[in-house]
């Protein structure tokens, strides 16, 4: 039944995808589709507004109009689909950072100063066991807030998503003291790619960045999409250039000031 009530309106001009509405809202009426915060039914919005504090662009308010009735069962159903209930979640801190019901959108930092790892770690690679260094969550680009608290005086490692992959020590090799960010130059938005990263050098105070890159011809296309980026910002901060190759080798390494 349609009538005239309180419900949320989604300014995707001002969305940024960062996702930290979708936990927000109890009754999962939001979802990240496209790179934008979407209300994907009007049934399953309350109206009540839990979400409009949990974004950092203001992309979220509340208007009045001719809409569905908010519906409870269809909330039910519908949580009940995705494995939810309809507890309501606080803001993350570092002690409850693992309650989050959606741990994909939420920023997080994770032991940040954590030492090194030894070299006896090595021994315990076949377990499973070795430290992680991952200092930050989430990593891919297009969910990472921009003004998310870890880009502050941050050295960033920009990767292409194939590293991790063909180079058996990346932890040990780039992640110590960095922040990662990644992404695929070839399958992904590298114009919404280079808006987010141009955002985040001139909003962060960014104190360097090494981009990890594969050999393969496509994925020059990061090296090339950062520095479109750094231009558009108008920083001028120090860039590590590193190519890895699909033999997990280290093809060559370029310094940029």
């Amino acid at each position: 039944m349609v009538t005239r009530r309180k419900i949320i309106k989604i300014d995707e001009e001002k969305c940024d995808g960062c996702g930290l509405c979708v936990p927000a809202c109890a009754e999962g009426a939001i979802q990240i589709i496209d790179n934008k915060a979407r209300l994907v039914s009007e049934v399953y919005c309350d109206g009540l507004g839990d979400c409009l504090g949990e974004c950092p662009q203001d992309a979220i308010t509340i208007e009045e109009r001719e809409a569905e009735e908010f519906d409870p069962e269809a909330v039910q159903r519908h949580l009940a689909d995705h494995g939810q209930t309809t507890e309501k979640t606080q803001p993350l801190t570092e002690s409850d950072s693992h309650t989050c019901k959606c741990p994909g959108a939420i920023s997080q930092a994770l032991h940040p100063g954590r030492p090194a790892p030894s070299d006896t770690d090595a021994a315990k690679t076949e377990t499973g066991a070795i430290s992680s260094l991952l200092g930050n969550w989430p990593v891919q680009i297009h969910l990472v807030p921009v003004r998310a608290p870890y880009f502050q005086g941050a050295r960033l490692l920009i990767a292409a998503d194939c590293v991790p992959f063909a180079f058996a020590g990346f932890h040990r090799k780039f992640l110590d003291g960095r922040i990662l960010l990644i992404g695929c130059p070839k399958l992904d938005d590298v114009d919404l790619y280079r808006s987010k990263l141009a955002r985040i050098f001139l909003e962060n105070d960014i104190q360097a960045v090494d981009v990890v890159y594969m050999e393969v011809p496509c994925c020059s296309g990061l090296v090339h999409l950062v520095h479109q980026a750094l231009d558009e910002s108008g920083r001028k901060i120090p860039v590590t250039i590193i190519k890895a190759g699909i033999r997990g080798d280290i093809c060559e390494t370029t310094n940029l000031q």
